[in-house]
């Protein structure tokens, strides 16, 4: 985990056998963290991104801030677009590594966690 106030992002294997209740396990999905800043700059474009909270029962838009958004294949190239047009990934390693991410799960037609601050 960073310092202060972080968001971690990993990808799920298995989006149907996600259990009813998620806890906080970054570790077994592979979460990379990024600063609470960033999502900050970010936070208009993300409220338009399809997504769930807490479980694949809730559709809503955008991310769920303070617990756990499932992002589907479908909405993960306009969240790949938001980070990689912020000019701060050409230089800032937590970026790098959330795209990456990102561009796998694309890869890999699979769902993107979010654990929020």
């Amino acid at each position: 985990m960073g310092k202060g106030c972080t968001h971690d992002f990993g990808i799920v294997e298995d989006a149907a056998a996600l259990p009813e209740e998620i806890g906080y396990e970054p570790e077994k999905y592979g979460c990379v963290w990024i600063d609470d800043d960033y999502l900050e700059d970010w936070w208009p474009r993300l409220e338009s991104i399809p997504a769930f909270f807490h479980t694949l029962d809730r559709p809503e838009r955008g991310l769920a801030r303070y617990g756990i958004t499932l992002i589907p294949p479908g909405s993960l190239p306009a969240l790949e677009e938001i980070v990689l047009s912020d000019r701060r990934v050409q230089t800032d390693e937590q970026l790098v590594e959330l795209s990456r991410v990102i561009r796998e799960a694309i890869r890999r037609g699979k769902f993107v966690i979010h654990f929020g601050v």
